[in-house]
């Protein structure tokens, strides 16, 4: 059964740093792009970045120059460097595979979109 398991949430001072990692397992066959989406309270779920299966990435406009995604194919992980935090950063981050492919009786089965259980980000003033 595959799944995303998020971790690296946390409290942090304004300007601090969190890295964040999300790792996918299961008999894995392939991950197309990947990425983080964030949702704070009383606030729609955006996305904050994401990064295709060959490397290009996108940022939301509020996160350009602070956050970096990056991801390990062999590791079947991304990661998000967030860095020049800011109060209004806080939110629930929760990451996003847009489909996983898996094996199943030692064939390709296609899969679908996944999400991760969420991890918390609070920065304080």
């Amino acid at each position: 059964q595959v799944q995303l398991v998020e971790s690296g949430g946390g409290l942090v001072q304004a300007g601090g740093s969190l890295r964040l990692s999300c790792a996918a397992s299961g008999s894995i066959f392939s991950i197309n792009g990947m990425g983080w989406y964030r949702q704070a309270p009383g606030k729609q779920r955006e996305l904050v970045a994401a990064i295709t299966s060959g490397g290009t990435t996108n940022y939301a406009d509020s996160v350009k120059g602070r956050f970096t995604i990056s991801r390990d194919n062999a590791k079947n992980t991304v990661y998000l460097q967030m860095n020049s935090l800011k109060p209004e950063d806080t939110a629930v981050y929760y990451c996003n595979a847009d489909r996983i492919d898996y094996y199943s009786r030692g064939y390709r089965q296609r899969g679908h979109e996944y999400w991760g259980q969420g991890t918390q980000v609070t920065v304080s003033s």
